[in-house]
């Protein structure tokens, strides 16, 4: 199986690669193009502070350097985002191509739940990344002048709660010069550094691995947990791979490799030079670098940086919560399409307002990036991990690489992840507890969603008539037929729905047709239209029509039942009628999945969007049936 991008994308010429990898700019390296701002601070203050002394200015520089080399150039660009799931990728592609390779259910099952987790972990991320960017970027006023200090965290609300007010409205518009401000944010990047390494050009020494090691032999443990520090240099290197399905992989190789990574790193030359000349300068190297004058607009450009990140985070967790519905991980959630242009395009109010709510306790709890620096790093560093689990399972498996790369590839990737997250690990008290308990919950919700929904269709199923007996009975005793079509969404396509059975016993009457709609979400982004419906024409006026959706698609019944007329079942919107099920869930004991799961997902099944909304069936074409059923 091919693990490439198509073959159009890839004969790609520079010309047309260039425009796509500028739009990527302000999408893809919004999170890693804004570490600038924190990671250097951060590394010689705090609780794990670094000595502020040459040989350690110039061992964190070949740390930082070797930290972008490996996880994001070698383990993203190389090779991870070789595997993508037909253009997409991510971790929920990643986790559909190393289930593929699965024939033990039990080996599956924990990949599955290894890569949900991954997923779940996003939305801790999802909460720290817009607070700590936007709380760095504002502090720079403190910079400006210590009388700005009382005014940060204010401003840092406003800026953020607007930023969320927003999202209703689309990001179609102002997306369009998000990839330009972030050129002109890289260029500036790399402008500021490369005029402070001329105070000591000797910071490009730093490239060499052997400071790197010398680092650790001098510092020992204090030089394990810099790391905790140094990983803040490479967050948001996985969005690379998790966005590539927008850009393709060719417009990101060439921005990262040709543009971004040598700004960044010149710009950390540029503060490491800062350091060496003033050790002072720790206090906040980002900002020092800029000339006086330039400090202003220099707040602004940063902050203007960093909402854009933010914005990118924000709208992948309305992404993945769309592809968690649609792979049956959550219950259905109402989404809102922001732009009629662009498929991608979606808000979730729900999600929005929660991230809302907990970037704000986020911000008033810990007030300023340094202590929010505690809670960041442990939730992408595990992410990281599993990445590269899940990615061993691809290269041997599906790439049947041979076991010697195959397992240099897990161990020298694994041990830098690993390196990295236990050196986190040492953060969980002071703050690190919070986006994997934020992951944990989410998971558990997630699971809940799906151990239950698997029992509740196992329920109906055991109380389901077969099909075949009943369309069988229609020779002895057959119903009255009224004109129209009578359209029964179905779980199970070989059994009888109980709306149908429903009608029958209410109203005495069957339509002349009787369509059972059995919907599918594979783990491919998209369906093509050509492969979308299939039409199986029954006894008696009954089809069963099989509609296939992908994970990014949008399910539009109406729309799938009109692409039937060509297998032989014309359809009439306004001819047609739309039964549904309302199932009201009542507990009881010794159930499969544990009271408190059933509990939670009753809860959760209440709540859920109705049906007719998320299949876009106008509501005055459905008819609903209510009925209870025990767990």
């Amino acid at each position: 199986m091919s693990t490439v991008l198509a073959s159009g994308q890839e004969k790609q010429s520079r010309m047309q690669v260039l425009p796509v990898a500028l739009a990527a700019m302000g999408v893809v390296f919004g999170d890693i193009g804004t570490s600038p701002l924190y990671t250097m601070k951060e590394v010689f203050n705090g609780p794990h502070a670094v000595p502020v002394t040459p040989d350690n200015v110039l061992g964190i520089l070949s740390l930082v350097f070797w930290a972008l080399t490996i996880v994001v150039s070698l383990k993203y660009v190389v090779y991870i985002m070789r595997a993508d799931n037909r253009g997409e990728g991510g971790i929920m592609a990643l986790t559909s191509l190393a289930l593929r390779t699965s024939k033990s259910p039990r080996l599956g099952a924990a990949m599955a739940g290894l890569g949900l987790f991954g997923a779940a972990l996003f939305y801790g991320d999802g909460v720290i990344t817009p607070a700590i960017s936007v709380l760095s970027a504002v502090e720079g006023l403190e910079v400006v002048t210590p009388a700005f200090k009382p005014y940060v965290l204010p401003i840092s609300l406003i800026v953020l709660i607007g930023l969320f007010v927003i999202q209703s409205k689309g990001t179609a518009r102002v997306g369009a010069v998000f990839g330009p401000v972030m050129l002109f944010w890289f260029t500036t990047l790399g402008v500021l550094g490369a005029m402070n390494i001329t105070r000591h050009p000797d910071v490009l020494r730093a490239i060499n691995p052997v400071y790197a090691i010398s680092f650790f032999a001098d510092n020992h443990w204090i030089g394990f947990l810099a790391l905790g520090a140094v990983v803040l240099a490479i967050t948001g290197g996985e969005a690379l791979y998790a966005d590539m399905g927008h850009f393709g992989r060719r417009p990101i190789k060439v921005a990262w490799f040709g543009y971004v990574f040598p700004a960044l790193y010149l710009n950390y030359l540029g503060q490491g030079a800062l350091i060496l000349d003033n050790p002072k300068a720790v206090a906040n190297p980002f900002y020092l670098l800029v000339p006086e004058p330039l400090l202003l607009p220099m707040v602004g450009l940063s902050t203007l940086a960093t909402i854009i990140a933010s914005q990118a985070v924000i709208s992948g967790a309305f992404s993945l919560t769309k592809q968690a519905v649609q792979l049956g991980y959550s219950p259905r959630i109402h989404v809102v399409h922001t732009s009629d242009k662009e498929m991608g395009q979606i808000y979730v109010p729900n999600v929005n307002w929660l991230l809302l709510g907990a970037v704000v306790a986020l911000v008033i709890g810990f007030r300023s990036s340094s202590a929010l620096a505690s809670a960041y790093g442990i939730a992408v560093t595990l992410t990281m991990m599993i990445d590269t689990v899940l990615a061993f399972v691809v290269v041997r498996a599906l790439w049947q690489w041979r076991w010697a790369p195959a397992v240099a590839f897990l161990a020298l990737f694994f041990t830098v992840d690993f390196g990295f997250f236990a050196a986190n690990s040492v953060k969980i008290f002071d703050g690190g507890w919070f986006p994997l308990a934020m992951g944990l919950a989410v998971h558990t919700l997630l699971m809940t969603w799906k151990r239950g929904r698997a029992a509740l269709s196992e329920r109906m199923r055991q109380d389901t008539m077969p099909l075949d007996l009943f369309i069988q009975s229609m020779f002895h005793d057959p119903p009255l037929r009224v004109p129209g079509t009578g359209v029964f969404m179905t779980t199970a396509p070989d059994g009888v729905p109980r709306a149908l059975l429903h009608n029958l016993l209410h109203n005495k009457v069957l339509h002349a047709r009787v369509v059972l709609v059995n919907v599918v979400t594979d783990d491919i982004p998209y369906v093509p239209d050509t492969e979308r419906v299939r039409v199986e024409e029954l006894d008696f006026g009954f089809y069963r029509v099989f509609v296939r959706y992908g994970f990014k698609d949008d399910p539009d019944i109406p729309a799938a039942l009109a692409m039937c007329e060509g297998q032989g079942l014309p359809f009439e919107l306004m001819e047609s009628s739309f039964f549904l099920g309302r199932e009201t869930l009542i507990p009881r004991t010794g159930t499969s999945i544990g009271l408190w799961r059933e509990r939670l997902f009753i809860l959760l099944f209440r709540n859920a969007h109705s049906a007719a909304d998320f299949f876009c069936i106008p509501a005055n074409r459905v008819v609903e049936f209510g009925t209870q059923i025990e767990l």
